[in-house]
């Protein structure tokens, strides 16, 4: 993934676009991920009602407040726009944690020649070593949702076991939490049926022994 940025400047969708501009800097931050390109454009009407979903997407497997650990994934737009004032906009629609290839960067357009681009919004899904896990995951991310990252990561033989959603991490808490009450409540069916048992004892006198009672 990285020998494909070699060289290059990406910017940061943040208020000062902070521009990785090292390799040191591009390596750290796409190396050994599931990295997103989106093509799109802000005149596009579909790119337009697409992007709100991936927003969504993106926030829902990058955000803390919804996992334990950031998913290793990255989104990277690719502006097809017909000027920066339109890819300015159209950045503002975006997360702030993704990166952009400057407006006036030649690359933009190779990339779009590279990967065969034919239509907007179009999301090529890449694996850390560049191979094309999908051509056009828009479909994918729209019907499925976060688990399209459960189904990357296991193609791309990525291993990230503190990857967790918040709601299974919430799941298994609370069956951890039940399980002290429940393992209480058969200690005080036990203790009961011990105690009725000696009680009948006493009073039994010399009768025939009491049945055993698991």
């Amino acid at each position: 993934m990285v020998d494909l940025f070699v060289g290059r400047v990406l910017v940061k969708n943040n208020k000062e676009q902070e521009e990785l501009d090292t390799e040191r800097e591009v390596v750290m931050r796409l190396q050994n991920r599931v990295v997103m390109l989106f093509f799109a454009s802000a005149t596009c009407e579909s790119c337009q009602r697409f992007v709100p979903t991936m927003h969504r997407f993106f926030t829902r497997l990058t955000d803390e407040f919804y996992v334990d650990r950031s998913a290793q994934l990255v989104l990277l737009y690719i502006s097809l726009d017909q000027s920066e004032d339109g890819q300015e906009s159209f950045l503002k629609e975006l997360p702030k944690k993704c990166l952009f290839l400057a407006y006036e960067d030649p690359y933009r357009r190779e990339l779009e020649v590279m990967f065969k681009v034919e239509e907007l919004p179009t999301v090529v899904v890449l694996r850390p070593d560049c191979s094309v896990l999908s051509w056009n995951a828009v479909a994918e991310i729209s019907l499925l949702g976060p688990n399209c990252y459960r189904n990357w990561q296991e193609a791309a033989e990525l291993i990230d076991r503190n990857f967790m959603i918040n709601e299974d991490f919430d799941e298994n808490s609370m069956r951890s939490l039940s399980e002290p009450l429940r393992r209480l409540k058969y200690k005080a069916e036990d203790d009961r049926k011990k105690k009725k048992k000696k009680k009948k004892k006493q009073w039994g006198g010399g009768g025939e022994e009491e049945e055993q009672v698991d």
